[in-house]
């Protein structure tokens, strides 16, 4: 079937199996069909920030979730966000233009000394699949480019990755520093990585430590909740 036939399937679509379609679009890891799908959504008068939350944080929360459980697995998910991003892509100017709510702002980055970041990465995308505006600044960070950056960026959550045991105690570093300057209390720090576990997260002073992807989106949605909720109350 021709990319054509396949634009004149989805346009004859009502909006809720068009919403459908783009699910199982994402879950197949599906780019130009997705960025189709946004296309054809705006040109129906959908808000930016309506089709990103219905259709795509919908669908990769799908994702998310299969992830966690066994189902999907990394190569799978990367395409799944990779189509997302081809929908963001779209979205990103309309949603700035628009002056959309954000879920969040996340910093992340691989500690010093460690130049592993294909976990790093794939909490990245999914974060962005989950809403979330996402700061990546690589692999390799010195305590100082976590600090700029979440002020720079006004962040609301900073996530570190170590995949070495001789790197995961600088998590602890930039925590101190941060600590040190007054500002740990600004932010909501995350920490993963194959070495890790709950309790040296516990131990360094993270907010929480995140087995995968999956479970970091859906802890920083309800640390990002608890916070809003905490600072409507004061």
């Amino acid at each position: 079937m021709s990319d054509e036939e396949d634009d004149i399937i989805l346009s004859e679509l009502n909006d809720e199996d068009l919403v459908a379609q783009m699910f199982d679009d994402l879950y197949d890891g599906m780019k130009e069909e997705i960025e189709e799908g946004v296309n054809i959504l705006i040109a129906r008068g959908w808000a930016p920030y309506k089709v990103l939350t219905e259709a795509l944080v919908g669908g990769m929360t799908i994702v998310g979730h299969d992830f966690r459980d066994g189902i999907l697995f990394v190569p799978e998910v990367l395409l799944a966000a990779n189509a997302m991003k081809g929908g963001m892509s779209i979205l990103k100017p309309l949603l700035i233009a628009t002056g959309a709510p954000r879920m969040g702002k996340m910093v992340i980055g691989t500690v010093k000394g460690d130049i592993h970041d294909i976990g790093k990465n794939l909490v990245a995308m999914m974060m962005e699949g989950a809403g979330f505006e996402v700061k990546d600044l690589g692999i390799n960070n010195a305590v100082e480019a976590y600090v700029d950056a979440l002020i720079a960026e006004d962040a609301d959550i900073l996530g570190m990755s170590a995949l070495l045991t001789t790197t995961m105690p600088y998590m602890k570093v930039v925590i101190d520093t941060m600590i040190e300057k007054g500002m740990r209390d600004d932010y909501i720090v995350l920490v993963g990585g194959a070495p890790l576990n709950e309790e040296f997260g516990k131990a360094i002073g993270a907010d929480a430590y995140c087995r995968d992807a999956a479970v970091a989106v859906e802890t920083a949605k309800a640390l990002i909740a608890r916070k809003h909720n905490s600072g409507a109350a004061t």
